[in-house]
């Protein structure tokens, strides 16, 4: 074990060390993100979109596994490519915070739509539960 102070691995001190596993943690893990165009394409396929003021939310229910997200921001509704990752942020960090109030075994896309950047994350949170439950994304409580 080294002191507090002493230096760890390649010059990373412990108090950073905490900073950026904790750090880790609030991000998805690969298995909770969809990274495959097969499901993209199943989900647009399939799924009703549930539309709102800020982004489309497509469902497509799994008969088993976890809940997985996809984001979809294109080049069309944001020009600058800085704009495509805030919106995407935005869409990632709202689900984020609410996803333990969704079903676990589903595929959810979110496609942001352009008045997203001008949101603030609260209205994008309470669009996303809103959404969500049109969707019948939401457990029963």
């Amino acid at each position: 074990m080294a002191e507090s102070g002493a230096p760890l691995e390649r010059g990373v001190r412990r108090e950073h060390a905490r900073e950026s596993s904790a750090r880790q943690k609030q991000t998805l893990s690969r298995y909770q993100r969809i990274t495959d165009s097969k499901v993209f394409r199943k989900a647009f396929d399939e799924a009703r979109p549930q539309v709102g003021k800020f982004m489309v939310l497509r469902l497509a229910n799994l008969e088993r596994g976890g809940l997985r997200l996809g984001v979809v921001t294109s080049r069309r509704t944001f020009r600058r490519a800085v704009d495509r990752n805030r919106a995407r942020r935005k869409l990632r960090e709202a689900y984020r915070r609410r996803r333990a109030q969704f079903k676990p075994s589903a595929d959810v896309v979110l496609v942001g739509r352009h008045k997203l950047l001008q949101a603030s994350a609260q209205d994008v949170e309470e669009e996303l539960l809103a959404l969500a439950q049109r969707a019948g994304l939401m457990e029963k409580e």
